[in-house]
């Protein structure tokens, strides 16, 4: 959600900033927009609305070059897309920003700018920090004084890039909220929402941590924390490369992060098992004192990692004995809880900075819950540094919007936690033995399921005309339709829902005809006659049935029902590997649809304002 980029350095950082912005497209986003200090023009900014190839193109007809400049990739959430709304804003042509998050006392600000003289030209919150700076400035205060006096008046969320004509060598960054890295070069200094954008120049970068300030020049970096402190942050060396996010041969970043997730999977699993046992060092040095005082879980999550979180209830209740709840991070945080002590609090994200996940985990911190662990993708990220414990998914980049290797990767290390609890709550280690062999032939088992692809598009082909899909599922595979249906809406703008197959009488079968299809997940599992019971109540309304199925199931093709094999899985990953063919389904209804794979519309990657 948002992208922010900027550099200092001795030479034109034009390209530097548009590559940048390509780099965070994944974030979602509806304009973008370019701001540089040229020794000779001064101030000069470029925005579009739409692409950012739409705003090279208009570079290319009107350049603007410079050392100093600021970029971003705007997600609208006050005011419409439109050039007037677009980031970098600018105040009396003297000073530049461009902001992520959400200033949420924009409006009183805004009403004591106005009676100050300040004229507005756009409907954004970020428009109020511009003039702030400016204010502060005519005060006679320099730069960075400027914006730490401002990010004084803010409330709300920020990541801030600032600035001015006034000193024309300096970048001023600032961070409470919302994620911001700087990359270090070599006479040069960067800014930007993640590493990915910057890895074409660096691979050396510092985390602002809550409530930072950095004051960038070309050869010199000085940051103070909260308090106004000058502070030492760590300089870390990213194990990314700048080709780390290619597409390579696919068509879509989509398609590339379903076809590795067989790697992705090996990749969460190395170093975390040893012979038939899960290593619990894995989740870190205090994992076993901690572990030893969990008598529950409580998952927060959104979107896709709630559905993880879903699957791995079942899992901890049926195969650990050990209660747990699941919560939607958005409601989590403003509904009144009844603490449970000694809850081991598990928060799921692939991005680690989920607005409403960091906040849940914050509240249910304040609140007694227990100790933290959190299920992530990015090593650097607030939510791994807020938690007692992490267990790094170790997807690699994931680009694409619709979520698909994180998802997976998410289910292997609930698994691995599943055994690491379970182990101290009458798991034996047969037991503890057959789990991990089942983790161990993931890889395998995925790479057999890709296979079905071609079939799959021809599958897909049904759909050209259709407007709404009905997703069912029984136990464990009720969360993984629920997550096809959400593959499906999200990247193909069809409608769909997921119900669990045993509420078809309670109101979904008042939707079933022969123009929704009804795509079933079954597994050879104890619910498999009782699934079957209910595809039968769809063929005899005229429903027509699309069933991934186990080849021992023992289901056939026939009139109104197509069966897709699948080879023979054990009960527990089954919803891995189930999952699998209705992530290549929704790709290639998207095709067909002539959808914006990578970049669906109105969503953003990460989702890092409330």
């Amino acid at each position: 959600m948002c992208g922010i980029v900027g550099a200092v350095a001795e030479r034109d950082v034009t390209p530097i900033l548009l590559e940048g912005l390509k780099r965070l497209e994944y974030r979602g986003y509806d304009s973008a927009g370019i701001a540089v200090l040229n020794s000779g023009a001064g101030l000069e900014r470029r925005r579009a609305v739409g692409k950012v190839s739409v705003l090279e193109s208009g570079i290319e007809q009107s350049p603007l070059h410079g050392h100093v400049g600021i970029a971003h990739t705007r997600w609208a959430t006050h005011g419409k897309p439109s050039e007037s709304n677009a980031h970098p804003h600018i105040c009396n042509e003297d000073v530049a920003v461009v902001h992520n998050g959400i200033i949420e006392n924009h409006e009183q600000l805004r009403e004591r700018q106005a009676a100050a003289g300040y004229r507005f030209t756009s409907d954004t919150d970020t428009e109020t920090v511009v003039h702030q700076v400016h204010h502060y400035l005519q005060q006679g205060m320099d730069l960075l004084e400027a914006v730490r006096a401002t990010t004084a008046d803010l409330e709300g969320a920020y990541a801030l890039g600032v600035i001015s004509t006034k000193e024309p060598g300096r970048l001023i960054a600032a961070r409470l909220g919302s994620p911001l890295v700087i990359g270090v070069g070599i006479g040069e200094h960067f800014i930007a929402s993640d590493v990915a954008a910057l890895l074409p120049v660096t691979q050396r970068f510092i985390f602002l941590e809550e409530g930072d300030v950095a004051d960038l020049h070309r050869d010199r970096l000085t940051i103070y924390d909260a308090n106004g402190r000058q502070v030492e942050r760590a300089v870390r060396e990213s194990e990314l490369t700048a080709d780390a996010a290619e597409r390579g041969a696919y068509r879509h970043y989509m398609q590339k992060e379903i076809f590795e997730q067989a790697q992705a999977v090996a990749n969460t699993l190395e170093g975390r098992i040893s012979g038939e046992r899960v290593l619990e060092e894995a989740f870190g040095p205090a994992a076993a004192e901690i572990f030893d005082a969990v008598q529950g879980v409580h998952i927060i999550a959104c979107g896709t990692s709630y559905h993880a979180g879903l699957i791995g209830r079942y899992w901890l209740e049926s195969l650990a004995g050990i209660p747990c709840s699941v919560e939607v991070a958005s409601e989590f945080r403003y509904r009144k809880q009844v603490v449970r002590r000694n809850s081991l609090v598990v928060t799921i994200s692939q991005s680690g900075e989920t607005a409403d996940t960091l906040a849940g985990l914050k509240e249910a911190k304040r609140l007694g819950f227990g100790k933290a662990l959190t299920i992530c993708n990015v090593p650097e990220s607030s939510l791994v540094r807020e938690s007692d414990l992490a267990l790094m998914t170790r997807a690699g980049p994931e680009i694409g919007v619709a979520s698909t290797k994180a998802f997976t990767t998410q289910l292997v290390a609930l698994m691995l936690l599943v055994i690491a609890l379970g182990r101290r709550h009458g798991m034996s280690g047969q037991e503890e033995a057959r789990l991990v062999g089942q983790l161990q032939s993931l890889p395998r088992r995925i790479e057999e399921v890709l296979r079905l692809d071609p079939i799959i598009e021809r599958l897909a082909e049904q759909f050209a005309d259709k407007h709404h899909a009905l997703f069912l599922g029984r136990g464990a595979q009720y969360p993984v339709a629920m997550e096809g249906a959400l593959k499906l809406k999200e990247i193909s703008y069809i409608h769909a829902e997921a119900y669990p197959a045993g509420e078809l009488k309670h109101g979904p079968l008042a939707l079933v005809d022969a123009d929704m299809p009804v795509i079933v997940v079954a597994p050879n599992n104890e619910l498999l006659e009782k699934l079957k019971s209910n595809l039968q109540e769809v063929r005899a309304r005229g429903g027509e049935l699309i069933v991934f199925a186990d080849t021992r199931a023992e289901m056939e093709s026939g009139d109104g029902i197509q069966i897709f094999d699948i080879s023979p899985v054990e009960d527990e990953i089954a919803p891995i590997v189930f999952t699998i063919p209705l992530q290549l389904l929704s790709y290639h209804v998207a095709l067909i649809k002539g959808t914006d794979v990578d970049q669906p519309r109105n969503l953003a990657k990460s989702v890092t304002v409330e």
